[in-house]
């Protein structure tokens, strides 16, 4: 189904499911290019933007959470730019959904969606969706505060829980938006210069927004590697000392475990009729002991 706004000279369709009869709709009437119909079809393509002379074919991907609030993943935003439309379709970005609702809303209202040309309405899409990045990023940020304050509880599982979410979620981010950097790129170099005037310090300040978001995705890469990295050294490290104190009490066992399994054997052994062969035994066993424990003590292993 194609809904349509007007504002003014602009249109603004929005196709939440397109269906081939949609898209035979789109190819007829605005003679979009076969390819770009096409891509039109399926989801998950790859992030470009497809210059012509009378219209933009961009394909867009931001991350947006699950319903649990736990995993990231891709949300596709499809949408062709021409002098005086702007056609979103596909199941794309929730916010796109609620900006093109809200601005039908002001419609039916007889409000004022304050846009003037498709350049502009495409600028408010664009802002939009980077600033919901954005939010999700700084998400991000907190949960690798959380962790970095989680590093010396003794809850290890725990922690790499959420050690293994937030690098899953960052390897996301970085799929996302690296491919994207030169799509952007394409902005300001002015490979992509609009229908209207004077938009270049619109399209500099989306680029902005997109390189902030880059720069974020980048230092969460290095702070979850080096989070990462220092549990697993605190973790050896725990490991280390439970295994050095097994150890020592293994070591001063060992003679002990001897003299008593000497002693058990059905064989004649010093002292062995002597009233007192018991105490003796002890005696030894206990000095054996603590002369071991103290040289582990002056050797600085305990």
């Amino acid at each position: 189904m194609i809904e349509t706004i007007k504002i003014g000279t602009l249109k603004w369709h929005h196709i939440l499911n397109p269906t081939d009869d949609n898209l035979k709709y789109l190819k007829d009437n605005f003679y979009f290019h076969p390819l770009d119909i096409e891509d039109c079809r399926t989801g998950n393509q790859r992030s470009k933007i497809d210059i012509y002379d009378d219209y933009y074919f961009m394909i867009l991907h931001f991350p947006t959470y699950d319903k649990n609030g736990t995993f990231l993943h891709t949300k596709e935003v499809k949408i062709f730019w021409g002098e005086d439309y702007i056609i979103t379709l596909g199941q794309s970005h929730w916010v796109v959904y609620d900006m093109f609702q809200e601005a039908k809303a002001k419609k039916e209202q007889n409000e004022d969606f304050e846009v003037g040309t498709s350049d502009a309405l495409l600028y408010k899409v664009l802002e939009k969706l980077m600033t919901e990045s954005l939010m999700i990023i700084r998400r991000v940020g907190n949960e690798l505060d959380y962790i970095s304050q989680e590093l010396f509880s003794k809850k290890a599982e725990k922690t790499i829980g959420h050690i293994s979410v937030t690098r899953k979620n960052i390897i996301l981010l970085n799929t996302i938006f690296k491919p994207q950097l030169r799509v952007f790129h394409k902005f300001e170099t002015g490979s992509i210069e609009g229908f209207a005037e004077n938009m270049e310090d619109y399209w500099g300040n989306i680029l902005d927004y997109y390189q902030r978001m880059w720069d974020m995705t980048e230092d969460y890469e290095e702070l979850i590697d080096g989070l990462s990295k220092t549990f697993d050294s605190l973790q050896a490290n725990k490991i280390n000392e439970i295994m050095k104190v097994l150890t020592m009490v293994s070591s001063i066992l060992l003679p002990l475990t001897f003299i008593t399994g000497l002693y058990g054997m059905n064989l004649g052994l010093p002292f062995q009729n002597d009233p007192n062969s018991f105490w003796v035994v002890i005696l030894a066993m206990a000095i054996i002991a603590v002369t071991m424990i103290s040289y582990f003590k002056r050797r600085k292993w305990m």
